[in-house]
């Protein structure tokens, strides 16, 4: 009995506002001024076909990018054979994870404008002339601002794995004159390939779900799904549109972490059976 009146209050905030809130967006995504109806997912596909598709290239390609750049981090961290240098990576790439998605978005306006800190520095050291400036204030900006903004969490998750694995097969591969990334890619990573999983699920969830990031770094079209339901909600007060893009994007997330879980089932399922 005592446990489970200890899981009582977790178990009402995630109904609270997760699953009461869920339950709502879904019955509003078919509710009509008539009743049910598929209008409002007919005109989300209609009007936001081409974001929809925009938002899964961005979150699929800045996950991406989020997973190699952890797995060469926490490599180095693990592998890497200079103390300075490991020591100055480990303080310095967990910065961003303080950071809110609105001031990273901000500050990164800042950096990689037409007239960014970046830009500004190329031309002071003159390694660029000043009518090669352009700014990155469209996709690649939000790409580059996701990426630096989760980097740290999926970092920590994968560095963190890497460090419990026990070196004496690392050891043994670098005695036998094996390289750094010989050992990171044949013998660390597939080792930790479930964290670097759940590091990348959880980064495809999170990044699907800001609207601060698009919405200032990129005031163009096409747009993500976040920027899309703001309008619909407080431009034109239509909930039914704005709900089923909601859904669209729960079962885009809902999806990944399937993939996900029935993969890690697999494994449990081949561990139990050896």
């Amino acid at each position: 009995m005592i446990p489970y009146l200890l899981i009582t209050p977790a178990l009402l905030v995630v109904g609270a506002f997760f699953l009461v809130p869920l339950g709502f967006s879904v019955v509003g995504a078919f509710e009509g001024p008539a009743g049910a109806t598929m209008e409002n997912l007919s005109r989300a596909f209609g009007l936001y076909r081409t974001d929809l598709l925009f938002t899964l290239v961005i979150v699929v390609a800045s996950t991406a990018l989020t997973g190699i750049g952890a797995v060469l981090i926490g490599g180095y961290l693990t592998l890497g054979r200079s103390r300075i240098a490991v020591r100055v990576l480990s303080a310095m790439y967990r910065w961003p994870l303080f950071i809110p998605f609105i001031v990273a978005a901000q500050a990164m306006r800042g950096f990689i404008g037409q007239n960014g800190l970046a830009n500004n520095t190329l031309i002071f050291l003159g390694l660029m002339p000043a009518e090669w400036a352009q700014g990155w204030l469209d996709w690649r900006g939000i790409v580059v601002t996701f990426v630096w903004k989760q980097l740290p969490f999926a970092t920590l998750l994968v560095a963190g794995a890497m460090a419990a694995l026990d070196r004496s097969g690392i050891e043994a591969a670098q005695n036998l004159g094996a390289g750094r990334a010989r050992i990171l890619l044949g013998i660390v990573l597939p080792q930790v390939g479930r964290n670097v999983m759940v590091a990348l699920v959880l980064s495809f969830v999170t990044m699907m779900s800001v609207l601060s990031v698009p919405i200032m770094i990129s005031g163009q079209s096409p747009t993500m799904l976040t920027v899309a339901m703001a309008w619909r909600i407080n431009s034109l007060g239509d909930y039914g549109t704005a709900n089923a893009l909601g859904l669209v994007s729960c079962l885009m997330t809902g999806a990944v972490a399937w993939v996900w879980l029935r993969q890690a089932a697999r494994e449990r399922g081949q561990g139990e059976k050896a």
